[in-house]
């Protein structure tokens, strides 16, 4: 398994940056543990990696936060990360964390995933340092990985790298996270196509795509499906030959950490001291309540009240929305004059982005203005801090706060929101927090409330510092208990399993396909035989499809091998389709082969003319044309190919997500309209086709198979039979396939469930066998004439 037990070799944690800060001291390196959400939220799990022994069962790859120039150096750093962090650090320059850091992560790709668009550099320096430093990461990679590894990949630093792993490492298991928004089809589509179409290939280069919402998902897949063009099927995604799965898991935190802190000694005496500072000063304290009691201090004590909020510097975090929305609540509500104060931390960030350094300047300057415009000698509205506060001291900040205010514009999932959850442990406080975050899918009972609207702030902060204290105890234990029961080990866990699952899908299909051993056998099964019996359909298996289906017609190469084939006296080749007769007379009627027109209304032996395998009507096709064709206009790049005895709607090059939604309709429509007529509704790739019941292609397939009862012979060395083999891509095959001898070597191309006994990948694999069987079919044929053989 995959999970964290003695079937798993290693895992490697792939990150932008590793788990320490370097500080040099003495002359030498010192590694210090550093914070940040990836870090602690995966801390937890990776501690449930290590053996009994203590040894770790992990590598963490990335980044070391700082250029290391000398050998010596590098070779000192990675001797000091492998002992005490278990950490393989990648080296990059300043020039390439320049342009790739500070460029295209954080100038292109976290704007536009963050929605906003006009943030948005699109430089291509910064793209090809991207590329670079992706291709650095995959060569650290190699140095180290053995082919029984666990690769996790995270966040959008890396989007390009699982694909070059893929490329190098076929079989590895691979795992993606995105810790940001996916955004929608509609912002995504503003990269250029070059860098989107290579970031989207980067991804898929995973076996397991996870994001923290449904919503990141959807917007992942729908993206996949109109620049791609790959659809998926409950989250499974068939690219290039395999099975990948995007799936949502939102990501927990360490809830018993933040929760048993809260009430340790160190923190409540911390938590003392802040709600003490907090009163200095204020009305109350001059008449006389009674401050937060130490050692045990409870959060809803009278007086003032702590609104907190603490992000990092970002303009996606909403900061200036969520001081305006207070101005507002100021504003609306004097009697809270004096009784409240925001409690404004602001933890530094990208200091080199002058984005970054804007929205300081535009925060700094709003919390001013509410300072001198609400305050006075005895009251401060906002206390604002610039700076990172270690864990005692954040935690103690969680619990003296009443209110929590958490509103980004949009976040990948906000664990602040959490971790002040999980610090209090009596089930106070009260959560106002923003829609856009991914954490308001799981925190469905705190305040919600739309960030742009300062307003629906105001009201939100209202209701929470009137709230009851019942209420607030209610609404906390259920999200405590969501909380705790999926916290970070569980996620990741999960995650883990979930690859694990997607590896033995892909293994179950693996064990289908058309194994060499399972080829050379047919080889030798085909040079034998006296009589060999070839089942072709064409589009998508002879051919790659095409939006129009009449610009399908066969090349050389494909018209060449089907008269080599063919050219063997022993070998009685059929193409079996859905098309008309007359196109199949057009492209193929100069070959000697068989053919089947309208999936087996008609069939043409070799030589002989077109007939129909049993009398049927087609008196039904006046009332499904107005149905079709109704359906046609409602869909633009649809349109209806008639046959004598069939319609077939095509929608190929119509919307990529109307289309389906459109056919799916036409389907129930036309399965209801047709219950009580003989005709049969079949769906094929991108096409939905009505046509006369009683006959398919395994009807078809019967009327040459019929002709070797009998027919098998014996010799001194084994006995002789026909060789059959049938080569297919969608469902009406399988008609085929389900009527065929249990030693037929039947094929479906695609990765799916079939009748079929093999897989094939895809479409050019089945050109590559067929010449395979063409040439091995020549050589012997002469050698054996050369024998004085007689065919």
């Amino acid at each position: 398994m995959l999970k964290a037990n003695a079937d798993v070799r290693r895992m490697l944690i792939v990150s932008n940056r590793l788990p320490f800060t370097i500080s040099e001291e003495g002359g030498g390196l010192t590694l210090k543990e550093s914070g940040g959400g990836l870090v602690s939220g995966l801390s937890s799990y990776l501690d449930s990696l290590k053996t009994s022994s203590g040894k770790s069962k992990y590598i963490w790859v990335g980044w070391p936060g700082t250029t290391v120039e000398s050998d010596e150096a590098k070779e000192q750093l990675k001797s000091i990360a492998s002992a005490d962090f278990s950490a393989h650090p990648v080296f990059l320059s300043e020039e390439d964390m320049e342009n790739f850091y500070l460029g295209f992560c954080n100038k292109t790709i976290w704007p536009l995933f963050h929605y906003f668009p006009s943030y948005a550099r699109y430089n291509n320096e910064y793209w090809e340092q991207y590329k670079k430093v992706n291709e650095i990461f995959c060569e650290a990679l190699m140095e180290i990985i053995k082919p029984d590894d666990v690769i996790w990949v995270h966040d959008y630093h890396l989007m390009l790298l699982p694909r070059m792993l893929r490329d190098k490492m076929p079989d590895v298991p691979i795992g993606f996270f995105l810790h940001i928004p996916f955004p929608s089809y509609e912002m995504f589509r503003l990269l250029p196509r070059k860098w989107g179409t290579a970031i989207l290939e980067g991804l898929l280069g995973a076996d397991l795509v996870g994001f923290h919402t449904h919503d990141y998902t959807q917007y992942f897949m729908r993206s996949v499906l109109r620049i791609l063009g790959f659809d998926h099927n409950m989250g499974q995604i068939v690219a290039h030959d395999r099975v990948i799965k995007a799936d949502t898991f939102p990501m927990g935190i360490d809830f018993s950490r933040f929760h048993n802190a809260a009430l340790s000694p160190e923190v409540l005496q911390e938590a003392s001291e802040l709600r003490y500072a907090v009163q200095i000063g204020s009305r109350v304290r001059d008449e006389g309540v009674e401050l937060f009691p130490h050692p045990t201090p409870s959060p809803y004590t009278e007086g003032v009240k702590v609104v907190l909020s603490i992000d990092r510097l970002d303009y996606a975090k909403g900061v200036i929305n969520r001081l305006e929305g207070y101005e507002a609540f100021l504003e609306d509500n004097p009697d809270w004059h004096e009784r409240v104060v925001l409690s404004l931390l602001i933890t530094p960030s990208r200091i080199g982005v002058e984005d970054y350094q804007r929205t300081k300047q535009q925060l700094e300057e709003v919390v001013g203005r509410i300072n001198g415009r609400f305050g006075n000698m005895k009251w401060t509205p906002v206390l604002y801090q610039y700076k990172s506060l270690p864990f005692e001291q954040l935690v103690a900040l969680y619990v003296v706060s009443d209110v929590a205010l958490i509103t980004p514009l949009r976040d990948g999932m906000n664990l602040i929101a959490k971790e002040y959850i999980a610090s209090r442990p009596d089930k106070t406080g009260v959560l106002v927090l923003s829609e856009m975050a991914g954490a308001a899918k799981e925190l469905g009972e705190a305040i919600l409330i739309n960030p742009n609207s300062k307003e629906e702030i105001a009201e939100g902060l209202r209701e929470a510092l009137e709230m009851p204290v019942e209420e607030q105890k209610r609404r906390n234990g259920t999200m405590q208990n969501r909380l705790r029961r999926y916290d970070v080990v569980p996620w990741a866990e999960d995650f883990i399993q979930q690859l694990k699952n997607v590896k033995e899908t892909q293994a179950r299909f693996d064990t289908k396909r058309l194994s060499s051993s399972v080829r050379e056998q047919m080889r030798a099964d085909y040079e034998r035989a006296r009589r060999r019996l070839i089942f072709l359909d064409y589009d998508g298996t002879l051919i790659k499809f095409v939006k129009d289906p009449q610009q399908a017609y066969p090349p050389t190469e494909v018209t060449d091998l089907l008269g080599r084939l063919a050219s063997d006296r022993k070998n009685e080749v059929v193409i079996i389709s859905g098309r008309d007769k007359e196109t199949l007379q057009r492209w193929f009627g100069d070959l000697r082969i068989g053919l089947v027109a309208e999936h087996g209304v008609w069939i043409m032996p070799q030589g002989e003319g077109w007939r129909m395998i049993k009398p049927i009507s087609n008196d039904w096709k006046p009332r499904i044309l107005p149905i079709l064709e109704t359906f046609t206009d409602r869909l633009p790049g649809s349109f209806v190919e008639e046959k004598e005895f069939s319609y077939a709607w095509h929608y190929r090059a119509a919307d990529p997500e109307q289309g389906p939604l459109r056919a799916k309709e036409l389907l129930d429509h036309l399965v209801d309209f047709t219950a009580n007529i003989d005709v049969q509704v079949l769906q094929g790739s991108k096409v939905i086709e009505v046509k006369s019941a009683g006959v398919n292609k395994g009807t078809a397939g019967m009327f040459w198979l019929s002709k070797d009862e009998g027919s098998k012979t014996e010799d001194s060395k084994h006995q002789v039979s026909t060789f059959v083999l049938a080569i297919g891509d969608d469902w009406t095959d399988e008609h085929l396939f389900m009527v065929l001898p249990e030693s037929a070597y039947s094929l479906r191309v695609g990765i799916t469930q079939s009748y079929a006994r093999f897989n094939l990948r895809q479409q050019g694999e089945v050109i590559s066998l067929l010449d395979e069987l063409s040439r091995h079919s020549s050589a012997f044929s002469h050698e054996s004439s050369s024998m004085g053989v007689s065919l």
